[in-house]
């Protein structure tokens, strides 16, 4: 048995373990860096966030990412050069914030690291045998820049087991957040919408993970397109200005990805900039103001989550909607869903004593600890939504 793996081994038996998780999404504005202390596994998984930040991307980093994630063709070169750039650099960001922090490196076990998503193509949207999925940011780099264990590319084991590589979320939300007395819906808008149902008491089997659609990344994408110095509508003050525009709404909404049976998944690779101009054409809005599209992009994603959402609930009274990301900044977002479903419905994440930003880097934490310390048996009835795999490649940093 190597040095490494002994480390490893040691680590799966310790009582608690320090995992750092690093989350970079389709917004790509900075690195969610969550530090937590995570003990048992399991339905025995308990976990404390010790320190979170995110950590703010330069411009000229963010122009390099923008430049080859979901695009169609891109310069190979500077492909190759992202995957080690984005592993060095989330390498250093974790070395700076630890520093802040006053903790040592030898001091955290394992990093586990999603790494940053640059095309996402399900095999029903692509017109594809496979699905397929490609998340750059090499573990390696990570490791040895950091000198800490790295866990990371956890979508690919899910993807070869047969799904779709996404949502992930569904796993920790069942070890974390399971309820035995309510239905619970854990609601992420990034830059794309998705939500795991899990009903009262439920066996990992009846937990249901989807996509609903766009998020964030329309109106954020539609922001930087138009503004060289913003990266998003900050408080919803452009769209608040605008007034919904039915016509361009039905527009947007009468995309196939709509009607398409749950669960499925998405990304910025179908919801872009090319979809918004192509939606105006083609339903005659040229010269609506750019408020009113503002607007009605962000009546498509509160409409679109809250009708994927009422599939599931159905006529469940007893449930509570915990919303996570960035569109909880978003005051019409937040109100519209709000409106729909009843504010006795919604629940704040700070009332379980979790920082609703951190929720998806801490998540990808969960699914380190359940890689290196858990076992099968509380997923052994895994679904081709959510097989019954261990996810995520191991780096040494020697």
């Amino acid at each position: 048995m190597t040095e490494s793996i002994q480390k490893l081994y040691q680590i799966s038996l310790k009582e608690k373990r320090k995992i750092i998780g690093l989350m970079s999404g389709t917004s790509f504005d900075g690195l969610d860096i969550a530090l937590c202390e995570i003990s048992g596994n399991g339905k025995n998984t308990q976990l404390q966030l010790l320190n979170f930040t995110t950590y703010p991307y330069t411009l000229d980093f963010r122009r390099e990412l923008s430049s080859v994630i979901s695009k169609k063709n891109i310069d190979m070169p500077l492909l190759c050069k992202m995957n080690a750039s984005i592993g060095i650099n989330h390498g250093i960001m974790v070395n700076n914030m630890l520093d802040k922090w006053g903790i040592s490196n030898n001091e955290i076990d394992i990093i586990a690291s999603h790494g940053q998503t640059v095309f996402h193509a399900p095999a029903t949207l692509f017109n594809h045998e496979i699905n397929s999925t490609l998340q750059l940011g090499d573990g390696d780099h990570i490791a040895i820049q950091t000198g800490i264990i790295t866990i990371s590319d956890f979508r690919q084991k899910h993807i070869a087991a047969g799904g779709e590589g996404a949502p992930l979320a569904t796993f920790g939300d069942y070890l974390l957040f399971a309820d035995n007395k309510k239905d619970r819906i854990l609601l992420n808008i990034g830059g794309i919408a998705n939500f795991t149902f899990i009903p009262s008491n439920a066996d990992f089997k009846n937990v249901i993970s989807t996509d609903t659609g766009p998020g964030n990344t329309l109106m954020d994408q539609l922001i930087r397109h138009k503004y060289s110095d913003k990266l998003y509508d900050n408080n919803a003050e452009i769209a608040l200005k605008g007034k919904v525009n039915e016509q361009l709404f039905s527009t947007l909404f009468d995309h196939p990805f709509f009607l398409q049976p749950f669960p499925k998944t998405t990304g910025p690779e179908l919801f872009n900039i090319n979809f918004i101009q192509s939606c105006i054409e083609k339903s005659n809005t040229i010269n609506i103001p750019f408020e009113d599209i503002m607007a009605t992009l962000n009546k498509l994603t509160s409409t679109s989550i809250c009708k994927a959402i009422d599939f599931y609930i159905n006529e469940s009274t007893d449930y509570e909607i915990l919303i996570s990301g960035g569109g909880i900044h978003n005051p019409l977002l937040m109100k519209s869903i709000q409106t729909h479903f009843g504010e006795n419905h919604i629940k704040k994440f700070e009332e379980l004593n979790f920082n609703p930003n951190a929720k998806e880097a801490l998540l990808f934490a969960v699914l380190a600890n359940e890689m290196i310390a858990g076992n099968k048996e509380i997923f052994e009835e895994g679904t081709k939504a959510m097989p019954n795999v261990s996810m995520g490649k191991i780096s040494f940093p020697d």
